[in-house]
């Protein structure tokens, strides 16, 4: 008596795709370390957040996501479950620091950062001082002394708001250059207009890149922020006209509800293409010339009508 084998189901792979620029995925010689992921605690809501770190902790990237419903990846021969297409984009190493220094800063005394920047939920915060843009940047918003070879520092909140500013009119110049709508159109970051706009004023400007900028700062800070721009406050918002197309590219950090870091490898190097096998490069030479696609064998069968 022959049994037939049961066939077991294939098994979907948790993994994801990235993408990211070659200069955030590859190995510098001169500094020892894997790019990899690290949670922190993301400056403006507190909780915790998925960012990349390149090689040697070079360069800090905050994860983004692009989402859709109901989607998966077929990679090789396995079926990875999380459909999100994620994909990085550099931060400044400063917005990560501020809430650490915020804290220090309460005491109204001059600490080592390596004093200040300590997080028993998120230990990998203190790699945030590898990081060369960080330490070059820090004296922007915080006052400096040192003594012999050591380096202590201060909250500064006025430096704060003056950089902060700063990022702001930045923020407002590249707007421009992009010609993004920022006009009574738009009701959020996450909504793009196809009309044009012609009569955004310099506050709705201002008002645009505040509100990115305040993405990355804690609702205190922001509102102080707020004041130091001299922006008026709104008390009776204008009814907007219903944004004609909604952007599906999310604005917000992937949080670490996954621990991304269990994927940190050497894997992030890039690496050359696969070679075909022996075997694909014959099937890649077959004439397919009348061949039935896979989908005709499942396509249901239209049924002939008979005379």
């Amino acid at each position: 008596m022959t049994t037939r084998k049961r066939r077991s189901p294939r098994s979907s792979s948790a993994g994801w795709v990235l993408i990211a620029a070659d200069s955030a995925l590859e190995a510098a010689k001169l500094h020892d370390g894997d790019p990899n992921f690290v949670k922190l605690r993301n400056p403006a809501t507190g909780a915790a957040s998925q960012y990349f770190f390149s090689s040697g902790d070079e360069r800090v990237y905050e994860v983004k996501a692009f989402t859709e419903d109901f989607h998966s990846w077929f990679i090789d021969q396995t079926v990875q479950r999380d459909g999100r297409l994620l994909y990085v984009t550099p931060v400044d190493p400063v917005f990560l620091l501020l809430p650490y220094l915020q804290r220090g800063g309460s005491e109204g005394k001059f600490q080592p950062l390596q004093q200040m920047v300590m997080d028993e939920d998120y230990p990998g915060c203190t790699r945030l001082l590898k990081c060369t843009q960080a330490l070059d940047s820090v004296h922007h918003v915080a006052d400096e002394k040192v003594v012999g070879d050591l380096k202590f520092h201060r909250y500064n909140q006025e430096k704060t708001l003056e950089w902060l500013k700063k990022k702001v009119q930045n923020t407002v110049s590249a707007i421009k250059t992009s010609d993004l709508s920022v006009g009574g159109g738009v009701k959020s970051t996450t909504y793009v207009r196809v009309k044009q706009e012609t009569d955004a004023t310099e506050e709705d400007y201002l008002r645009y890149a505040h509100g990115l900028i305040s993405e990355y700062l804690s609702e205190e800070l922001s509102k102080d922020l707020h004041k130091h721009l001299q922006l008026p406050e709104i008390s009776s918002p204008k009814e907007v006209e219903p944004p004609s197309k909604k952007r599906k590219l999310s604005d917000k950090p992937v949080e670490a509800g996954e621990d991304y870091t269990k994927f940190n490898s050497a894997d992030f190097v890039r690496k050359p293409p696969k070679k075909m096998t022996a075997a694909q490069k014959s099937l890649a030479k077959v004439d397919k010339t009348g061949m039935k696609s896979m989908s005709a064998f499942f396509s249901p069968k239209v049924k002939q009508e008979k005379n």
